[in-house]
């Protein structure tokens, strides 16, 4: 069994004098993102690779998870930023077979959208929402439509 966490950057500033790419987390989404991590430390939700897009609130996130949950720091993926459904999809197609849990921390719209595709399931996906997919699958190319089972889901 393959197992993906879908992981929605905290909360970020909205304030004037950043580009997006560049908005930093707020102290809130600090926060928000350290209670998550430690909610799936308490349940022993453990990625084993996170992989992040490198826009500043999403790598911010990604290593609030990584140091709660003693995993590597994170691996960015440029193309994860401001992705399509099918972007995503590719980029989880590409995951290396040998992980059989990993991380994903991304943006909306398309961690929902990915959240859907694999399970059916509409979620409000808040900032620093994590949901995870358990697919039957011995590859990740094999992930699908409707392929995976929402197993865990938790927002701040």
């Amino acid at each position: 069994m393959k197992k993906l966490l879908l992981i929605r950057h905290a909360k970020a500033t909205h304030e004037g004098g950043y580009i997006d790419f560049e908005r930093p987390l707020k102290k809130s989404g600090i926060q928000d993102a350290t209670t998550m991590a430690q909610r799936l430390h308490a349940e022993n939700i453990i990625p084993k690779l996170i992989i992040s897009s490198p826009a500043l609130r999403t790598i911010a996130t990604a290593d609030i998870f990584s140091q709660h949950l003693s995993v590597a720091a994170p691996v960015t993926n440029a193309h994860i930023y401001d992705a399509s459904e099918l972007t995503l999809l590719h980029i989880i197609d590409q995951f290396p077979d040998e992980q059989e849990f990993i991380a994903l921390v991304g943006h909306n719209p398309g961690i929902a959208e990915m959240l859907y595709y694999f399970t059916g399931k509409a979620k409000d996906v808040k900032p620093g929402a994590v949901a995870l997919v358990g697919f039957e699958i011995e590859e990740w190319k094999e992930v699908s439509m409707n392929s995976g089972e929402l197993l865990y889901f938790d927002e701040p």
